[in-house]
């Protein structure tokens, strides 16, 4: 055999041993999990993109190698065990949901998936876990309890930012808030240390009805608890309260955006983005009760300066320099 033979002998054969091992190699395995939200899309596409940026930092690419089916309720929580069954059929390995009415719920209709929380509250009185350190069932995620210290800073905040205000209007939401007697014992403790009086209205999707009540109540400021409902309605709430020019301590740092005054809590971009943590060691055969259920350890001061002017307010400097995130 000549040279030039030989080479493309060699050629030929070495095409024919490397090509096999290119056909040999199988598509990447495509994992399907499920979302379900309490809201329309919409008002929550912020935290839809949080949570596929965090699996993105973890490998995971929707419409690559993940498939997540979305569920939205729409405002109606009677709609999510029939989402949940839903999932359960399409053969979700697992479910993300939001606040704790969503993950009762889903784990009520469901049997086997594993639930994981972005934002669930009072885990262990509610029996959603055995303990945060080992939860035990199917249900892991982060816990949003803040604490009734919290819930007085809050308080504390929006009196040092308006010292002018005596009675404020506390939009409580107990479908929502995990922790009553926190929320309570927190908020009353600061509003006697304060002499600051306290009104509670009716929670309703109806913001011109509660603002009236609020009006009749004859309160000077507006203190956002917590919840989906009150998430939802971020925009028409800070309007309504710079309207009737009332300053407003919110939930979220979202609902500053929105155009309240201001708020003190940890980040729901944060807890959506780092539950996909959980969903990755999920993915990746760990069990759900082995893993722990993570607290939240920081907390975001934001500040809008904007709504501040609108309302005639100068936030104190010391007040200023203590936020993560001024919006001018």
């Amino acid at each position: 055999m000549n040279e030039t033979r030989r080479r493309q002998f060699l050629v030929a054969a070495g095409t024919l041993l490397a090509a096999p091992l290119v056909w040999s190699q199988a598509p990447e395995r495509v994992r399907k999990i499920g979302m379900i939200l309490t809201l329309a899309r919409k008002g929550v596409e912020d935290l839809v993109q949080a949570f596929e940026s965090g699996m993105r930092d973890h490998g995971w690419v929707n419409g690559k190698n993940l498939a997540i089916e979305y569920r939205f309720a729409e405002g109606k929580l009677d709609r999510i065990p029939t989402l949940a069954k839903e999932l359960q059929k399409l053969d979700v390995e697992l479910i993300v949901t939001g606040t704790n009415p969503l993950t009762v719920a889903a784990r009520d209709a469901t049997s086997g998936i594993p639930i994981v929380a972005a934002i669930a509250t009072d885990v262990i009185s509610k029996g959603l876990a055995a303990s945060l350190a080992r939860p035990g069932g199917r249900i892991t995620g982060i816990t949003w309890d803040v604490g009734a210290d919290v819930y007085a800073k809050r308080l504390e905040l929006l009196k040092e930012a308006a010292p002018s205000v005596s009675r404020v209007a506390i939009l409580f939401d107990p479908i929502y808030e995990g922790s009553p007697d926190a929320v309570r014992g927190g908020i009353e403790r600061a509003a006697g240390a304060l002499r600051v009086s306290l009104v509670w209205p009716e929670v309703s999707d109806d913001v011109d009805a509660m603002f009236a009540a609020i009006l009749r109540d004859r309160a000077d400021a507006v203190y956002l608890v917590g919840g989906a409902r009150t998430y939802g309605l971020r925009a028409r709430l800070a309007e309504s309260a710079l309207k009737h020019r009332l300053p407003m301590i919110c939930h979220a740092s979202q609902q500053v955006d929105a155009g309240g005054l201001m708020s003190f809590s940890p980040s729901a971009l944060r807890s959506f983005r780092d539950v996909a943590r959980h969903v990755d060691k999920i993915l990746k055969g760990a069990k759900p009760g082995e893993l722990p259920i993570e607290q939240p350890t920081r907390f975001e001061l934001a500040i809008n300066l904007k709504t501040a002017r609108a309302l005639g307010l100068t936030i104190p400097q010391s007040v200023l320099l203590r936020a993560d995130r001024v919006i001018e």
